[in-house]
């Protein structure tokens, strides 16, 4: 999952321990999360457009997917009024904190690692804030980061 870290950290996440992650408005990604992703599943927190891009820390999937309530607030930066409470079109689950890394894990580091090929997250032109990540992806970059709680 990719945040921008001026907009939400890994930091912030440590600090309020559970977020939903609210204002996906992508259907690719809206579709990973919503059909995906289950309570418990690892979440590899990726902080994006920064110096130094790349995973911070960890976290779990802590609720199953709902809908997203700043799809109906008209003062959200999220408001979709296409969308209805009987049809909602986005959905959210809850992300709690599960570590932070020692040493992040850059952008260029994982397009090094030979382990890490073929890593959804990292073909040219993704652009996705949520990825699927394979179990085998998901340690290696867990290992690398040497998480401390």
């Amino acid at each position: 999952m990719k945040s921008e870290p001026e907009d939400f950290s890994i930091d912030d996440l440590a600090r309020v321990e559970r977020e939903p992650w609210s204002g996906v408005r992508n259907y690719q990604a809206r579709n990973y999360m919503r059909d995906e992703m289950k309570v418990g599943d690892g979440v590899l927190f990726y902080h994006s457009s920064c110096a130094v891009p790349g995973v911070y820390g960890l976290g779990k999937v802590a609720t199953e997917a709902y809908p997203d309530p700043t799809q109906f607030d008209r003062r959200s930066d999220y408001h979709d009024p296409e969308s209805k409470h009987d049809e909602p079109r986005w959905y959210v689950v809850d992300v709690a904190y599960d570590g932070t890394f020692t040493t992040p894990v850059t952008l260029d580091a994982m397009k090094a690692d030979p382990k890490l090929d073929g890593m959804l997250a990292l073909k040219r032109g993704n652009r996705l804030s949520i990825t699927p990540v394979d179990r085998s992806h998901y340690a290696r970059v867990a290992a690398l980061g040497n998480r401390k709680r």
